[in-house]
């Protein structure tokens, strides 16, 4: 698994915005950046909808006045459906980006298999990455949600 100070595998993440389809090159993306990333394991789910997602929609402003330039979720969905989840989220301040075939994930070694309930996802975390470093990583244990929530991670900045 990934730790802080590492830096992030090369990967891409796609994202679906006005003007089609961005297929983001990782390192590129956050160089010279100060992002949080967190993760669910699905898009619509009903942890990741009804408290995940809407707690760093509510904190954006929050954490754009404490420097960070962008604020993303990533998940094993389609880009599709990671621009449904987020308009539907209300989430225009954040990046919804798709981690499609989960080689991101599986990259940083923070994938999970669900089995029939939808194959290989993302563990829930979130990382506040420093020009492309790990300098926080909160990885949550199974079945919890404590440590990635959006006022724990603003907390930490």
């Amino acid at each position: 698994m990934i730790a802080t100070g590492q830096k992030l595998p090369e990967s891409t993440l796609s994202e679906l915005t006005k003007d089609g389809m961005v297929n983001h090159d990782v390192a590129a993306l956050f160089a010279n950046k100060k992002v949080v990333l967190f993760a669910v394991p699905g898009a619509f789910t009903p942890t990741c909808s009804e408290s995940h997602l809407p707690g760093f929609v509510v904190l954006a402003d929050e954490f754009k006045a404490k420097g960070v330039d962008i604020i993303a979720c990533v998940s094993v969905n389609d880009a599709f459906v990671m621009k449904a989840w987020g308009d539907a989220q209300n989430a225009s301040e954040l990046m919804m980006l798709a981690d499609g075939d989960g080689s991101f994930t599986q990259a940083l070694g923070l994938e999970m298999d669900t089995a029939s309930f939808g194959g290989v996802r993302s563990q829930r975390y979130a990382m506040v990455i420093d020009n492309g470093v790990i300098s926080t990583l909160n990885v949550e244990a199974p079945k919890s949600f404590e440590v990635s929530k959006a006022e724990v991670v603003l907390a930490g900045l």
